[in-house]
């Protein structure tokens, strides 16, 4: 019997995108023994100055470009993080040219480039989601608003950069939401169809998947928090924060995620011909009561989360690069998974006026002062090298910024995190941070709904951190991985 195949070596790795998950990905990437050097396309201020980084001015949208430098660099494997650039084939592309790819193909990914194909997906293979309708024209979403008694979800059906979906208490807002997408062209092409959905209520959970079409292995399960204000008002972001692992997801409930959601659609796309190879991302309402959830889809994405993928990388301790080339060579059950003990949080430092019309130009301060400690990242999204070959770092665009801390449970790495920010720390003038990041966590903490944990006058009743005692936490390490 002749022997296997010796695994991927990925020297060299090229990562699709220009935001704080592209960071994340080229920073964990980079820490791989294996891993010479990384391209980063076009990369941002941060990735300019990761270790063994390198920018290269080609962006999402220039396909032939990036089938070209992937050839001319000589890459082993490409991880392609934003969704609009799967959306448009650049994994296909990729692989027509012989290439590796991390990242799932264009029918792949309609699960999350258009929301009405996805929801017809769910329906057809079981999975659980929302009542919902599609609507071609104004008249048909009315109709869909009120027979669902306008208190609903109206979503745009293609990609809008995480923006498209307005949650609407009364018809008059559903009416409004409608109309800004089909009429007004909010969203342009992607809101000429909308999806008038149910409105479910209960927590949210981020539940991904790393996929070779056959094999996953879950990353540790996140909570994000979309809106721009605290207490989760204002607009939706693209997110202003996220821990994990979320104490809230329990083995049991991951144990029915993976058995009602995660294995049926990665089964479901295999079977329409479209093996999904990349990150599969759920985004879950977990509906009912506790300890009973009964999960369902808000909505699949196919590609990291941002910005998840910044708390979720920090504690896996295998290989990343050696996870993505083996999964790109559909031999994902040949590489080693391992999570590490603990928890991260993520806080977002967006620019003044996120999420409208932001001001840019702020410089970035103390990122060398981050940089030094062991328990703190600072990834980069919208952020520019204002003068090449110095450190000086400026914002460029929404969020800017995303501090991470780690620690031995969601409550220290939080504690560690808002530590880092501010005026001993890493800032810039006017910058929009949200200080109730984690609020569930520390919710079920004060309710002694988790054993052991004690938190005192560090969150008042808002949920703002002003400094967290976790003398006696015990929200266990990795619980609910």
């Amino acid at each position: 019997m002749p022997s296997p195949a010796p695994p991927p070596h990925p020297a060299r790795v090229l990562v699709v995108g220009s935001g704080g998950r592209e960071h994340a990905l080229a920073w964990a990437i980079a820490r791989s023994p294996l891993v010479s050097e990384v391209i980063v396309a076009p990369g941002n201020g941060g990735t300019a100055r990761e270790a063994k980084c390198r920018n290269v001015p080609v962006q999402v949208y220039d396909i032939d470009g990036l089938v070209a430098l992937a050839s001319q660099a000589g890459v082993d494997v490409t991880v392609i993080g934003p969704e609009d650039a799967l959306a448009a084939g650049l994994a296909d592309a990729l692989r027509a040219a012989g290439h590796a790819v991390f990242g799932p193909s264009r029918e792949a990914a309609r699960i999350e480039s258009s929301k009405g194909w996805a929801r017809a997906f769910m329906v057809r293979y079981g999975i659980p989601c929302p009542v919902f309708a599609t609507a071609a024209n104004v008249d048909d979403a009315l109709r869909a608003v009120a027979e669902m008694g306008g208190r609903c979800v109206v979503k745009a059906d293609g990609l809008a950069v995480g923006k498209g979906v307005v949650v609407c208490d009364d018809a008059a807002a559903a009416e409004a939401a409608v109309r800004t997408m089909m009429e007004d062209g909010a969203f342009g092409p992607a809101g000429a169809h909308v999806v008038v959905e149910e409105r479910m209520e209960g927590p949210e959970l981020s539940v991904m998947a790393i996929c070779d079409g056959h094999t996953y292995r879950l990353l540790p399960p996140a909570q994000d928090h979309k809106r721009v204000g605290e207490g989760d008002t204002g607009p939706n972001t693209g997110g202003m924060g996220a821990y994990a692992p979320a104490p809230i997801a329990t083995p049991e409930l991951m144990a029915r995620i993976e058995a009602t959601i995660i294995a049926p659609a990665l089964d479901g796309l295999r079977a329409d011909g479209h093996p999904f190879t990349g990150c599969l991302y759920a985004g879950l309402m977990l509906t009912g009561d506790a300890p009973h959830y009964a999960p369902r889809v808000v909505e699949f994405n196919a590609r990291f989360g941002d910005p998840e993928t910044q708390v979720q990388l920090p504690l896996v301790q295998s290989d990343v690069a050696l996870l993505f080339a083996l999964a790109a060579a559909g031999r994902l059950a040949d590489a080693p998974f391992e999570l590490a003990p603990g928890a991260a949080a993520c806080v977002v430092l967006a620019c003044p006026g996120y999420p409208g019309p932001v001001t840019t130009g702020a410089t970035v301060v103390g990122l060398d002062v981050a940089a030094e400690r062991a328990d703190i990242k600072v990834f980069h999204a919208g952020t520019r090298i204002e003068v090449a070959g110095t450190d000086a770092v400026r914002t460029s665009g929404g969020r800017a910024l995303g501090v991470t801390g780690v620690g031995p449970n969601v409550i220290e790495a939080l504690r560690t995190t808002y530590a880092a920010i501010g005026p001993d720390g890493v800032h810039f003038d006017d910058m929009v941070v949200r200080h109730d990041i984690g609020w569930r966590a520390l919710t079920d903490a004060i309710g002694d709904s988790v054993d052991g944990v004690e938190v005192g006058d560090g969150v008042d009743a808002a949920g703002r951190h002003s400094g967290v005692d976790t003398d006696d936490t015990d929200l266990g390490a990795g619980e609910g991985v």
